[in-house]
C-alpha cells in the first residue's frame, strides 16, 4: 500500500531533510507534497535524486487529500494548523514543541517506545497528533534504553553542545557569516543568537526561567521522564557551539544496581539505532562532523564512574537534522504503516 504524504515546512532544513529521508528509505509514498508559507509557494525543492516538487502554500493545503502530514515548520504554525490537519484525517508528526507535553499526544521516539503507536492506532478519538521529541532528547533516550533495561537508571546529568542547525538555517549562516567576517575584520553583529558563536560557546539555549535553568534544560528532563521512564531524574546543562550538525552529549548516569562496564557497552552494540565507537586511542571516538549525514546514534568514551557503583559516563553524537528530527518522523510515520495504519 501506497500513503500520500504532505511535508510541512519544506523549505527549510529539517524539512528538506524530511524529503530526503522519505526518499532514501523508500517510503510507501504515492504522492507527496511539499508545503511552506505563501511567500515560499511555486519554488522548488528535491525529493529523492531526480524529482522537484513545488511548493504549495500551507495555509490553503487540504489536509483530507493527505495520510500522514509531517510538520517542521515551527510551534506556532503548528499549534494553528496542526489540529485542522489532524480533524481532515491526516496524521501528524510535528516536529515543534507545540504539542510534546499534552497528555493525549504521545511523544516518540520509534527505538524507545514506539509499541505507545499501537494504543494509538487503536483509538478512534484522538486528535491525530504525533509529537516528535526535541534533537537533543531523542539521542539520549536511544542510548539510555538498553542501559536502563539492563541497570534501571535513577539519575541522569548531561552537558549538551549543540549545533547551530538547531536553530534553523538562519543560525548556520550566521556562523559562516560571522567566521567569515572574523578572517575579514568586519563587525560582528548576533541576529539569532544572544552573543557572537564564531570561535565560541553560548551556554544559553532557548528562555531562561524562574529557576535559572533555560526552556531546553527543562525539555531534556520532561520528554526523558515522558518518553523512557517518569522515574528517571535528569538534570541538563545545554550549550550552543560553533559547529554546523551534529549534536554532542556528555552523559554521566547513576543506576539502582551495580554497573558493569563490559555488559553496557554489550548492551549498546546490540542495542537498535546505536552503533559503539570506543577505541582507547587517538581517534577512537566519534564527533560531530563524523556523524553528519549518518543515522545512527554513536556512543565514544565508555567507561565505569569510579564515584558511583552504578555510574557510567559516556559520550553521544548524532545527527541533530536527522536522529533528532527528520529521521525520526519518517521513523514514527514506517512505524505507523509496519503497525497497520
Amino acid at each position: 500500500m501506497a500513503y500520500n504524504v504532505a511535508v510541512a515546512g519544506a523549505t527549510g532544513a529539517v524539512g528538506r531533510e524530511m524529503l530526503q529521508t522519505l526518499a532514501e528509505r523508500n517510503f510507501p509514498v504515492k504522492n507527496v507534497h511539499a508545503l511552506a508559507s505563501k511567500g515560499s509557494v511555486g519554488r522548488e525543492v528535491s525529493y529523492g535524486e531526480d524529482k522537484e516538487l513545488t511548493v504549495e502554500s500551507l495555509d490553503q493545503f487540504d489536509f483530507s487529500k493527505v495520510d500522514i502530514a509531517l510538520f517542521s515548520a515551527g510551534g506556532d504554525v503548528s499549534k494553528a494548523i496542526a489540529p485542522k490537519a489532524g480533524a481532515a484525517g491526516a496524521i501528524v508528526i510535528d516536529n515543534s514543541s507545540a504539542f510534546r507535553m499534552d497528555e493525549d499526544v504521545p511523544l516518540i521516539v520509534p527505538e524507545v517506545n514506539g509499541h505507545v503507536l499501537d494504543a494509538f492506532l487503536k483509538e478512534k478519538n484522538h486528535r491525530n497528533i504525533i509529537a516528535n521529541p526535541n534533537c537533543s532528547t531523542a539521542q539520549l533516550v536511544v542510548a539510555l534504553k538498553p542501559l536502563h533495561e539492563l541497570f534501571t537508571i535513577k539519575r541522569v546529568v548531561v552537558s549538551t553542545y549543540q549545533a547551530v542547525s538547531g536553530a534553523g538555517k538562519a543560525a548556520m549562516d550566521e556562523l559562516f557569516n560571522q567566521t567569515r567576517g572574523v578572517y575579514v575584520n568586519e563587525p560582528v553583529r548576533p541576529e539569532n543568537f544572544t552573543k557572537e558563536i564564531a570561535f565560541n560557546v553560548i551556554p544559553h539555549i532557548d528562555k531562561f526561567m524562574d529557576d535559572g535553568f533555560t526552556k531546553e534544560e527543562w525539555k531534556m528532563t520532561a520528554e526523558t521522564k515522558k518518553i523512557l521512564d517518569p522515574a528517571i531524574d535528569l538534570v541538563a546543562h545545554c550549550v550552543r557551539v560553533p559547529v554546523f550538525i551534529g549534536h554532542s552529549e556528555a552523559v554521566f548516569i547513576e543506576c539502582e544496581k551495580p554497573m558493569d562496564e563490559n555488559k553496557a557497552r554489550d548492551a549498546l552494540r546490540q542495542a537498535e539505532g546505536v552503533v559503539v565507537v570506543d577505541h582507547r586511542a587517538d581517534e577512537g571516538y566519534v564527533t560531530p562532523k563524523e556523524c553528519a549525514g549518518e543515522d545512527a546514534v554513536y556512543i565514544s568514551r565508555l567507561r565505569q564512574d569510579p564515584t558511583h557503583k552504578g555510574g557510567l559516563v559516556f559520550w553521544c553524537v548524532s545527527d541533530n537534522l536527522r536522529k533528532g528530527a527528520a529521521l525520526n518522523s519518517v521513523q514514527i510515520a514506517e512505524e505507523l504503516v509496519k503497525r497497520g495504519l
